[in-house]
Order: structure tokens, then sequence, then C-alpha cells
């Protein structure tokens, strides 16, 4: 059982960091199981829409591990606008795992010890010095390591989100037992749509309802580099939209009750004993005039319901997270999709979750 602590570290503050947009999980020609899908298709399309970051992580068994070889290696791999990870998803007979890393590293190592024990592999992950994810954790080929293992989570994978419900639930068993697990989404795209009519397969169709963005992952980072959205995803500086048209749903506390929001997403603080002002706001996109319905969830449970504004786009409530306890709150916003024209089909399959945030967190051990 994790400690409560007595103190925590300051609260870094949230003035100083820009927001990015991107996708953490996408298939190229490299993965044997796309199509009409290199590259120059994946990053052209994410530079004209105005993507910060790309993390394309190709299935490793497909080329035995030799990601570096292939993916890394192809001319196409390269943008000067989005930022690119290197990874590739570990494809293993336990699950799979979204391998990240800002610089090359020896993916051949991970790939060659996939079946090893949970230790072995937390050994030789602070080795490389790479980030591990947890890839659709209640889906087909779900993942089936550690959660000790994981640096992040995700909790949104493809358009498709009643598929995802069951693996929000094992992320908030996760937070409830004590660890900070950031969320992100992920496409997981394969398929690309065809150059030529002749180049259709019967997988065509998905790139017409899964693709870049479906859905985006917002990073609050300190700054426009790898490095420092890779840090930000760890602390849970982070949201998840439906669609890159849709509204972010950022999510801010105010702990001392000046007034003035002290805490974000992801930030960890020890409660003063008296209630808690917390603000949801949506940012950006959306439809004009909208109600959007925030759910509220406290340590896995609904905390309560409030329909939004629609002219200040804002919602606060209060708590008073017991001292001593451990407490967590996240948020789900519910409304009419954004339309993604590029992704016509996306829509219809979101449903009406069109966004979701990373925890508020009291009282929690950061080196559990």
């Amino acid at each position: 059982m994790p400690a409560i602590l007595q103190t925590l570290p300051p609260l870094t503050g949230h003035a100083d960091g820009v927001w990015l947009k991107g996708d953490w999980h996408l298939h190229s020609r490299h993965s044997t199981d796309s199509s009409n899908n290199p590259l120059a298709k994946i990053v052209g399309f994410a530079e004209r829409l105005g993507f910060d970051y790309l993390a394309i992580t190709d299935h490793d068994v497909h080329v035995r591990g030799a990601v570096a070889q292939h993916t890394w290696a192809d001319p196409e791999f390269g943008s000067d606008s989005v930022l690119l990870f290197y990874g590739a998803e570990l494809t293993a007979a336990r699950g799979h795992i979204n391998i990240l890393s800002t610089q090359p590293y020896d993916h051949q190592r991970v790939f060659d010890h996939r079946d090893d024990r949970d230790w072995d592999l937390l050994a030789l992950k602070r080795t490389l010095g790479i980030h591990m994810s947890a890839n659709h954790p209640s889906t087909k080929n779900h993942y089936g390591y550690s959660f000790d293992l994981a640096d992040s989570i995700e909790v949104w994978n493809s358009s498709v989100w009643p598929r995802n419900i069951p693996g929000v639930r094992i992320w908030d068993d996760m937070l409830l037992s004590g660890r900070m697990l950031g969320a992100r989404g992920g496409s997981d795209a394969h398929h690309g749509v065809p150059d030529r009519p002749e180049d259709t397969v019967p997988l065509s169709v998905e790139a017409t309802a899964n693709y870049v963005g479906t859905p985006t992952t917002w990073i609050f980072a300190s700054s426009r580099s790898t490095q420092a959205i890779l840090e930000a995803l760890v602390q849970g500086r982070a949201s998840v939209s439906a669609n890159p048209n849709n509204p972010r749903v950022e999510f801010y506390a105010d702990l001392d009750g000046d007034g003035v929001m002290d805490m974000m997403m992801g930030d960890n603080a020890t409660p003063g004993g008296s209630p808690v002002t917390f603000e949801v706001r949506m940012v950006g996109g959306g439809i004009a005039g909208v109600s959007y319905t925030v759910r509220v969830i406290k340590n896995r449970s609904e905390f309560a319901s409030f329909t939004m504004d629609p002219q200040s786009r804002s919602v606060q409530f209060a708590d008073m997270p017991e001292p001593g306890v451990r407490t967590y709150y996240r948020v789900e916003v519910e409304g009419p999709q954004a339309v993604y024209p590029e992704v016509p089909n996306s829509m219809a399959l979101s449903q009406n979750m069109v966004a979701l945030s990373n925890p508020l967190y009291f009282n929690y051990d950061p080196q559990f």
C-alpha cells in the first residue's frame, strides 16, 4: 500500500507552457497489416492539418524487431514541422506496448526480450531509457504486462469510443491503487485512402473512419520538443479529444481559495482541510452554442454531472479532499461531435464522447 506523505514537492505552476496536439499510435507500410499508408502520406496529412507531433509505431514482429532498419531508415521518416518520436509497437504473446523515445534506441533488444519476466524488462527499460505505454488494455491483443512497467496508458484507442470503456475502468483501477498513470489516446490507424481505385483493399474503408487524430491527444509541454512532450505525458498534463476539431478539455483547481487556479491536470498536492474549487474548461474548436455535459469521476465513481454554460464554456464545482486520504478527480465531456471532414466517418463512431482529462491528485506518493 503506497504511503500517504506528509509533504509533497511544490507545485510547478502552469503559467509557462504550450499546448501541442498529436497522435501516439500509428502504423505505416512497414506494418504488414497496413495498406496504402506510406510514411509520406501520414506525415503529409499531419503537416497539412497542423499537428505538432506523431508517434509512428509499426509492429516490430513484422520485421523481427528490426524497426531501425525499416521504419526509422525510411527516407520518408522526417518532417520540417511535425515532431516525430522514435518508437514501435512491441507485439508479443502477452500483448502490445508502445515503446517511445526521443532518440534512436536498441529496439532489437526489447523485441528479443519481449517474453522475459517483468522485473527483467523493467531493468532493460531503465538501461535503454525508453518510455513504455500500455496499449488498448481491454481489447484484442490487450496489454498483459505489469502496470508497474507502464509510464502511460492508452485509454482511447481508435475513433470507436464504446470499445474503450472497459479500458478506462482498468485505468481507474490503477489510479485507485495509488499509481499516477498518465493517459493518452492513439488512433492505431493502419490504412490510408488509396491513391488509385485499383489500390483499394477490403479494409481501405477504415481510412475514412479512423486516421491521424482520431483521437487527438493534447499535451501541455514546457516547450515544443519531444523531450518536453514525453515528460508532460508521464506527468499527466494531457487530455484527449475525439478529433482535432473538438474542443480541448482543461481541468484546474484552486487549492488555497485565493481565486487563482494553481493546479492543473497531473498535479499532486496535499489538501489543506478546506473546500477546493475545481474548474473545467473547453477551449477552441467545437460547435458554437453547444452545452456540453461534464461528468466528474472521483476515485473511480461518478461524483457529479454538470451542464456547461455555452458562452463561458466552463463550469466550476467544489469538494473537500479528505486530509490523509488519497483522492483523484478526472472529467469526461459529452456532446455533439465537431465535423472532421478529412476523416468523415469518425464522428459517428465516437458517439457522444467529446473529450476526457487526466486526473488531479491529492495525497499521492509520486515515488510509488
